[in-house]
């Protein structure tokens, strides 16, 4: 039997895709291991939302050489859609397939022989205008959450941005399809599933249509059985509509949790960056997600060093967040992706300003969620425990997604939990009293 070895860049979204092609090679007798396990192949599903993902993707492979230098390296994701001669260069690499292709690699590579030192990689990428079909995905056994694909592309053109030009346009399953996947991850046991997309919000278009709305999906997905929680995993402020708002706010099963990007508390910046709100609208979407869900976890995502982005345009961001009740940050310095028009716009903010404004948001973030989690000390909460080795903590999350940590104890793993919340342990986590 050929031996089979994944890594995963990049988003929730990549885990999940990475799973189903996993699944593809199970089907086919492969077996999965581990990269220190010496595979026959090597598939890296990448990411290319920053510069930061293109090198990892480099160094993974050189790391891989060391380890097995006869793995057969596939590369697939939106890297190789993006630059797929640039990666083909790479030593080492052997095929290259893109966004339209990626889910065929055991159609389009019948032979895993690795090439010659002197052989450039095999590149099958066609235009991203062909990428038009949803393909299901879900990622199941690597983790106790399952994250569900049920979208996929993006028709938004924010200037930053290379995501359309690497997955093509917004497309989603159908809600019946959606519905009939929870039901099976439901019969595996799974307490939790975590919906993602890469515009989550922007679900219902088929074939170019909108044949049914994010609102929709959720109401159906709250009557399915066997399933505990279900988490949105990120949505445009523009998206998420009151009515998506008020639905959580009394659901059965969807958590008091939204990861909503901002990318900046500058509205001159916000048009720059060809964001579709402006600070108003992010001010009213947090305001009315407060006033209806109290204990709601809110995290949000933010670019610093954008092009033309002033001192006092940061500053603008830092006291919105620092006001706003948002729980955590996840900071991005701006980094240049070709194809992309910011990156041909002037007013560059230099790299080490970059880094200055990104620490001082991070620092900011630290700070809301130990805030956040100091508010909760006291309460009851249901923690969703995760996998842990016997002589390490077992951790897990509470419906709003605070982070638990206990010592090991048998038998919590996959387990919903009450608890008390007592205290933050010294590594910033929160510290659960189980009760019946």
């Amino acid at each position: 039997m050929q031996k089979v070895a994944f890594h995963t860049l990049g988003c929730k979204l990549n885990f999940a895709e990475t799973s189903a092609i996993g699944r593809l090679f199970t089907a086919q007798g492969f077996v999965t291991v581990e990269l220190t396990q010496r595979p026959h192949i090597l598939v890296i599903n990448t990411c290319s939302v920053t510069e930061h993902a293109d090198h990892k993707c480099r160094k993974l492979v050189k790391e891989a050489l060391k380890i097995s230098p006869q793995t057969f390296i596939v590369v697939i994701g939106c890297y190789a859609q993006l630059k797929p001669e640039e990666i083909s260069q790479i030593p080492g690499v052997d095929a290259v397939l893109g966004t339209h292709e990626k889910f065929k690699i055991l159609e389009l590579i019948t032979h895993f022989t690795k090439k010659r030192a002197d052989e450039l990689a095999t590149v099958q990428v066609t235009s991203i205008k062909e990428a038009l079909t949803f393909a299901p995905s879900y990622s199941i056994g690597d983790r106790t959450r399952t994250f569900l694909k049920v979208q996929d592309g993006c028709s938004y053109r924010c200037s930053f941005c290379t995501i359309p030009l690497a997955r093509g346009v917004s497309r989603s399953s159908t809600i019946e399809a959606v519905v009939t996947q929870a039901h099976a991850i439901a019969a595996k046991q799974v307490k939790e599933i975590v919906l993602t997309g890469i515009n989550l919000g922007d679900f219902g278009i088929i074939e170019d249509e909108r044949k049914a709305s994010f609102l929709q999906l959720i109401q159906a997905l709250d009557e399915v059985e066997g399933i505990e929680r279900f988490r949105i995993s990120s949505i445009e402020p523009n998206l998420l509509s009151k009515e998506i708002i008020a639905f959580v706010a009394q659901a059965k099963r969807f958590v008091p949790h939204f990861h909503i990007p901002l990318q900046s508390g500058s509205d001159k910046i916000l048009q720059l960056m060809r964001r579709r709100y402006v600070t108003s609208l992010y001010r009213d979407c947090i305001a009315t997600i407060i006033e209806q869900i109290p204990s709601c976890c809110i995290g949000a995502d933010v670019i610093v060093g954008f092009p033309g982005e002033t001192e006092e345009d940061f500053l603008a961001t830092y006291h919105l967040l620092h006001e706003l009740p948002v729980a955590y940050l996840h900071v991005f310095p701006y980094s240049e992706r070709a194809g992309t028009k910011a990156a041909t716009m002037g007013e560059v903010v230099p790299q080490k300003e970059r880094v200055r404004r990104a620490r001082m948001l991070r620092t900011l973030s630290e700070k809301k969620l130990r805030d956040f989690y100091t508010t909760h000390i006291g309460h009851r909460a249901t923690v969703l425990f995760e996998h842990a080795e016997a002589d390490e903590p077992i951790e897990g999350f509470t419906e709003n997604y605070i982070r638990v940590q206990l010592p090991y104890q048998h038998g919590l793993t996959n387990r919903l939990c009450k608890v008390v919340l007592e205290d933050i342990n010294g590594e910033g986590l929160v510290v659960p009293r189980l009760i019946a």
